[in-house]
């Protein structure tokens, strides 16, 4: 499988991911505070949304970019 045929499966698989879930989530850690034995750490949740427009663009576009892309000139 080519390099290009790859891109347009990757486009596909996480356009229609991102056109289901409609994002994402990750959890960040930091200290809040160090004072002497006592370590106080903060941890919080931050989600990441995907319009539904770009995961169905990805999907047009990785389409699009397998049919194109096995055409030899």
């Amino acid at each position: 499988m080519n390099t290009l045929k790859f891109v347009a499966v990757l486009l596909i698989v996480a356009g229609a991911l991102g056109a289901s879930y409609g994002g994402f989530s990750y959890t960040t850690q930091t200290e809040a505070a160090n004072i002497g034995p006592i370590h106080l750490q903060v941890t919080e949740q931050k989600r990441v949304n995907i319009p539904l427009w770009a995961g169905l663009a990805a999907v047009g576009a990785g389409v699009l970019l397998l049919l194109t892309g096995s055409r030899k000139p």
